[in-house]
């Protein structure tokens, strides 16, 4: 029997290709970053920001931000450390913001939003000052907030010699200001934390986090099971009721910010054709494929952003409707071919699909879609990665990111509406961002900056509206289902209450036995 106050949490997802989250914003690297990293502000269980590093939430009110909306002014706490026992000051927040600009760095978010910020003041060691170009409503969580895979901020101290920090050796052992710190990685095997030190809050009651290196979830389930490992965040909806089949689990099923979804490549001339996307949208099943391939653990949603999110629109979903997909595919001059694959001008409907190897549910789920495809006389040619070369830069032979394929089938968490620039912006197309799609829509563009740009919710809310208007009709996503699934963990676990959007952002309290 493992000691008591040593935690071991599985992903299932196999290793990741670095653990600083400005690299790679893999679910790994993520877990490890809210554990162990830098950040102005974390969230609660309603997930509402909260001071972290910062002492007060910057509002017009309180003065943090300034009248025209172009300064945020940020009170840092005092007496704070680096897990190395180096001391925390404004120097660190500026030379995040210029780490993050500087175009040598392989920024795996872009600068979207960062690049708004033309000057950053130091009043005094613990005061700083973002001076922006124009106002930006979404600086919580975009300036150092744990939501959505945000930067942490860089160790001034071990990083501010270097030229850049895409080989920095704090890339396989970083340091921060969480609760824990990392201790190693061992590569195929696990990546180990310890409590932090000088962590200002205090000790946490956990003494050791490990995080073993799983590449397949259904090898996670039966370890889960045995009591190999601890828990399970955001675990995958297939396996809810084989976990929930376990007596000594708990297991807390709850609407999901994640989902599983398919995004078109835009430069991709087969795909080109807004008739065509919409056709793969009416093409697939989506309540059949909940039903039969997640058992009922998913649900439907269409839109960019997380269902419980504000500005979000509660449209109808796109329905099943196989007959207008063909229809739409023979007004595109797509005809069915003696084989049943449609063509146009010599050229095969076959549409290059690519995924991550990681379980026996999303390999039903590309076959799901096959079918589908098949249906309507659209064919697929698919092929699956390894999940650390599935979400490498385009510039370390990364897929995703290499816009090398029709259409890729992954999941991901949906994003609160601060974030859709990041992924749908003309300014974020690789190596620049996350926009993978490579869309580059202008009108769609423009409304988004009316989003950023105001700090009033009212105004936001409107822009936003407009916003999920022209994503429907340009079609660049086809959420698959978004996931009904949670967490699960062994009766050793005590003291875990996940926040909304965080999985790690409340550990002071847990333990095991």
């Amino acid at each position: 029997m493992r000691a008591p106050h040593t935690l071991r949490i599985g992903v299932g997802v196999g290793d990741p290709s670095s653990l600083n989250i400005h690299l790679d914003p893999s679910p790994i690297t993520d877990y490890v970053a809210e554990l162990t990293q830098a950040y102005f502000a974390r969230y609660d269980g309603n997930g509402k920001p909260v001071p972290e590093l910062i002492t007060q939430i910057p509002t017009r009110v309180n003065g943090g931000i300034s009248a025209d909306g172009k300064t945020i002014l940020w009170h840092l706490r005092r007496g704070v450390r680096w897990s190395d026992g180096a001391p925390f000051t404004a120097d660190d927040v500026a030379f995040t913001v210029r780490a993050i600009n500087d175009p040598r760095n392989n920024e795996a978010q872009g600068t979207l939003g960062w690049d708004l910020i033309r000057r950053v003041e130091i009043r005094d060691p613990y005061t700083v000052a973002f001076h922006l170009s124009k106002p930006n409503g979404d600086f919580l969580p975009l300036y150092f907030g744990t939501a959505a895979n945000e930067p942490c901020i860089l160790p001034k101290h071990l990083l501010g010699t270097l030229s850049d920090i895409n080989t920095a050796d704090y890339n396989r052992k970083p340091v921060g200001i969480g609760p824990f710190r990392v201790v190693a990685w061992r590569h195929g095997d696990a990546i180990e934390l310890e409590r932090n030190p000088y962590y200002w809050r205090g000790a946490p009651k956990l003494e050791r986090i490990t995080i073993p290196l799983i590449a397949s979830q259904d090898t996670l389930a039966t370890q889960l099971q045995s009591g190999e490992v601890d828990l399970w965040p955001l675990m995958s909806p297939s396996f809810t009721r084989r976990m929930q089949s376990v007596p000594a689990l708990h297991v807390e099923v709850t609407p999901n910010y994640r989902a599983t979804h398919l995004d078109f490549v835009f430069t991709r001339p087969l795909v080109g054709d807004v008739r065509v996307r919409r056709a793969v949208a009416y093409a697939i099943d989506r309540r059949k494929l909940i039903a039969s391939v997640m058992h009922g653990s998913g649900t439907l949603h269409d839109g960019p952003v997380i269902p419980l999110d504000p500005p979000r629109v509660n449209e109808p979903v796109t329905p099943y409707d196989p007959a207008q997909a063909r229809a739409l595919l023979d007004a595109a001059g797509w005809r069915a071919g003696s084989d049943g694959v449609r063509a146009r001008h010599g050229t095969r409907l076959v549409l290059a699909a690519v995924y991550p190897a990681s379980t026996s549910e999303l390999d039903q789920t590309v076959e799901f879609v096959r079918d589908n495809l098949r249906a309507v006389g659209i064919a697929l040619d698919t092929r699956k990665f390894a999940p650390s070369t599935f979400r490498a830069p385009a510039s370390a032979g990364g897929i995703l990111y290499g816009g090398r394929f029709e259409f890729s089938i992954y999941p991901r968490t949906l994003m609160a509406a601060s974030d859709v620039a990041l992924t749908y912006g003309c300014s974020t197309i690789p190596p620049h961002g996350m926009n993978g799609m490579r869309l580059c829509d202008p009108r769609l563009d423009a409304i988004l900056d009316r989003v950023e740009s105001s700090y009033d919710d009212g105004a936001r809310r409107s822009a936003f509206r407009a916003a999920e208007a022209r994503i429907d009709a340009i079609v660049p996503t086809v959420n698959l289902y978004v996931w009904k699934g949670g967490y699960a963990w062994n009766p050793r676990v005590t003291g875990f209450h996940p926040p909304v959007l965080t999985p790690f952002d409340d550990m002071m309290e847990v333990d095991t036995r």
